[in-house]
């Protein structure tokens, strides 16, 4: 299937626009577990994804793929760039990684994550971190635990979207508190992306049902046997959920 096959029935109206830069594919995949350009190529464009996510490893302990080799392989051009700050465990790692993140390739838009050795996000140090971003011109996307007043004081703040934590990272075990995520969800009117812990189509599906407007997947696909064949399954699960919110065919909130 050819790259423009492969997204062509995900490409919708832009859920999240910053400036002339449009987010439309709904399906976000994390890159850093990979060490295989061409793999990272695969897995992008059966994912239909219009995203491409860099970070720094502030520790330099983590393998990194060359920027040349990606571009070679992926075509970076053809993507929106926006940057991580995935292994930042405090506020200062967090801020010192945007600022490279800025200074080596020119990115404004930060996925800003802070999470200490439990690998939980920090909300207060997240809302801390935002602001310093907001005022050094970043567009911030910031990762929260499901919490309807820290959601409520980043918008104001004004972060571009939110992303909420559906379970712990790499845990695999889905959307573990509907209510709270969807309490969190409805107390904000900027986009919202679920991620952390999405491991199969029909998480997916159903993060899609409670209202995201778009999902991150990192460790499931990265992890997979085949990881293009699962990011393909995660595309199709992101059109079935948006679908069933469409037709209004969603199911009850989990007890």
């Amino acid at each position: 299937m050819s790259s423009a096959t492969a997204s062509k029935d995900v490409v919708t109206e832009p859920w999240l626009c910053l400036g002339d830069r449009a987010f439309r594919s709904r399906l976000i995949l994390g890159i850093e577990q990979y060490t295989d350009p061409t793999l990272v190529a695969d897995v992008l464009r059966a994912a239909g994804c219009d995203v491409f996510i860099t970070t720094f490893d502030l520790e330099q302990t983590r393998p990194s793929l060359l920027m040349s080799d990606l571009d070679q392989a992926v075509g970076l051009d053809d993507y929106v760039w926006i940057g991580t700050t995935s292994f930042a465990r405090s506020r200062q790692d967090a801020l010192l990684t945007a600022r490279r993140l800025r200074e080596s390739y020119g990115i404004d838009i930060m996925k800003l994550d802070v999470r200490p050795s439990d690998n939980l996000p920090d909300n207060g140090q997240t809302i801390t971190a935002a602001a310093e971003l907001l005022a050094e011109g970043f567009e911030v996307l910031p990762f929260i635990l499901p919490d309807p007043e820290t959601a409520v004081a980043l918008e104001q703040a004004g972060c571009a979207a939110l992303r909420v934590m559906a379970s712990p990272v790499a845990s695999a075990r889905g959307v573990v508190d509907e209510r709270a995520v969807r309490d969190t969800m409805s107390a904000v009117s900027i986009p919202v992306v679920l991620e952390g812990g999405l491991g199969t189509p029909a998480q997916v599906v159903r993060a899609m049902e409670l209202g995201a407007d778009a999902v991150l997947v990192n460790t499931a696909v990265a992890q997979a046997p085949q990881p293009a064949v699962l990011a393909e399954s995660m595309r199709h699960a992101v059109r079935a959920g948006r679908l069933a919110v469409d037709q209004d065919l969603v199911a009850p909130l989990a007890d």
